[in-house]
């Protein structure tokens, strides 16, 4: 159990059998009436955000997660199924529960995976992947300026903005948050 006061971004509470991050908390003192604290809520499952205002002070239940690093081994039927690199154990993440996150996802990527009571509940990826293109239209002779933007087909499948340089069978790196291109990767 922790208060309001301790709330930080990032942290994991248990409000009402559901599990909630703090995405952004402010305490708010009124010249009149009692203290606060706004917060922005992000659900961990559906990532459905909600806001919410609690009472400084009160009591709130904060869930003890577990982040293993993990490494992603296939996909299946059943979902991903990663090996924990420790132990050497293989749990299969069911589809929904790994969001975007096989946009960017290769055999054998370390990932960070979250469980809270035995569940795997969501994965982290690295900020950024390198990807090899697949495909891409050539650029003409002149586009070697920094202008301009063309698609770009990478290995996993999804199409991303890159200038209008880069060729096919180049790797370039991938912001996993945004989807946006970062650059060439060494």
């Amino acid at each position: 159990m922790a208060t309001t006061n301790d709330l930080k971004n990032g942290m994991t509470l248990d409000i009402e059998g559901q599990l909630w991050n703090v995405v952004e908390f402010q305490h708010v003192k009124p010249g009149k009436g009692p203290a606060f604290v706004r917060t922005k809520l992000k659900n961990v499952l559906s990532g459905k955000v909600v806001e919410r205002t609690f009472n400084a002070g009160v009591k709130v239940e904060v869930a003890i997660l577990e982040k293993r690093e993990m490494q992603f081994l296939y996909k299946d039927t059943a979902g991903y199924v990663f090996m924990d690199n420790t132990t050497y154990d293989q749990i299969t993440i069911p589809e929904e529960s790994v969001g975007e996150a096989p946009n960017y996802l290769l055999e054998n990527m370390e990932v960070i995976v979250a469980i809270h009571e035995g569940n795997p509940l969501y994965i982290e990826l690295p900020p950024s992947v390198p990807l090899r293109i697949t495909y891409t239209e050539p650029g003409l002779q002149g586009d070697r300026s920094s202008a301009g933007s063309k698609p770009a087909t990478v290995e996993t499948g999804i199409t991303v903005q890159v200038p209008l340089f880069i060729k096919q069978d180049e790797v370039v790196l991938i912001d996993t948050r945004t989807g946006d291109y970062l650059g060439r990767a060494n």
